[in-house]
């Protein structure tokens, strides 16, 4: 619907409001909701160092493609993607790892299954990038990733802003969209 309707700006704005006012309902309820959830200093340096390599390969391989395919330029669109992008991430990441990867395991029949709680949420980040094959297949392990680092040291912010950092030249230099062209509707 985002993308038929050209309304990008108005769904990610209506997200976050959503969100963002379940979370302080959650938070009026219960003070420690944001770190049970990943919103917390503990486990943030030992996230983005094991996150760091996996983000600087991919921004690499982003590049190289893109000057492979004669389309490695800069344009100044790409900068307050890679400022604003990890917010976005952040967002996806506590819906993914936050909220669904922890009611899962709190069901009966999916205790004691990592496996399975990894491949579900995996799945479900996959199928929200469909149609793109390569995206689908892409988000798919990334997610794999991002998972099993949440599951280890359960910190939000260190996978938000790696997500966002990988997707913003992921989806500049490889798929060749600007965020910022179509946030706001620009030609």
């Amino acid at each position: 619907m985002m993308d038929w309707l050209q309304w990008r700006g108005v769904y990610i704005a209506g997200i976050c409001i959503f969100w963002l006012g379940y979370v302080v309902i959650r938070i009026r309820n219960n003070k420690e909701q944001p770190g049970l959830w990943g919103f917390r200093r503990e486990g943030f340096r030992p996230s983005m160092f094991f996150l760091i390599p996996f983000i600087v390969i991919s921004i690499l391989g982003c590049l190289l493609y893109a000057g492979f395919n004669n389309n490695l330029f800069f344009s100044w669109r790409i900068v307050p993607v890679l400022a604003l992008y990890p917010l976005w991430g952040i967002i996806q990441q506590f819906l993914m790892l936050g909220i669904i990867s922890q009611n899962l395991g709190r069901l009966d029949s999916m205790k004691g299954k990592r496996v399975g709680i990894v491949l579900i949420v995996s799945a479900l980040f996959s199928l929200m990038h469909f149609p793109d094959f390569f995206l689908v297949l892409f988000t798919f392990c990334l997610e794999i990733l991002f998972i099993t680092v949440y599951f280890k040291w359960k910190n939000l912010w260190a996978i938000g802003m790696a997500h966002g950092w990988i997707a913003t030249f992921l989806l500049y230099y490889v798929l060749e969209r600007s965020l910022w062209q179509e946030l706001f509707l620009l030609n």
